[in-house]
């Protein structure tokens, strides 16, 4: 069963930098959720899927083939944290959008490396302070 789920994690990470790679911010964040979720599925099929006991044991027994409870603690965390990473870059997208109206890299790059417009044509000249008493 682990080859199977080390299998799909290898084509999730494959599709997820595929996805990265477009044009299109929506597709680039979306392919950053799936690879994520790639990376946790390898961490989780790292550690065994199997196990017939639980992880924990009473006094007395002895765990034979008990399942590794630090890879599903390892990807529960990383579940949270993607999905605040998800949440956040949907965020940065929707306004990316609203200010530059266009969801395609080459637009929006052109748009930021722009300079800054200034108010005035020439700087303004402030006072040195010399006439106060």
């Amino acid at each position: 069963m682990e080859w199977l789920g080390a299998i799909t994690a290898g084509i999730m990470a494959a599709l997820g930098v595929w996805m990265m790679l477009d044009r299109h911010l929506m597709r680039v964040v979306l392919g950053i959720a799936v690879l994520g979720n790639a990376i946790n599925l390898g961490v989780l099929t790292a550690g065994r899927f199997s196990g017939t006991e639980a992880a924990f044991t009473f006094a007395g027994q002895t765990g034979l083939d008990a399942a590794n409870p630090l890879p599903q603690a390892l990807v529960l965390t990383a579940i949270v944290i993607g999905f605040a990473l998800f949440v956040f870059a949907l965020a940065v997208l929707k306004r990316t959008h609203e200010l530059h109206g266009d969801k395609d890299t080459d637009r929006v790059s052109q748009v930021t490396e722009q300079p800054a417009p200034d108010d005035a044509e020439e700087p303004v000249q402030r006072p040195t302070g010399q006439g106060k008493a």
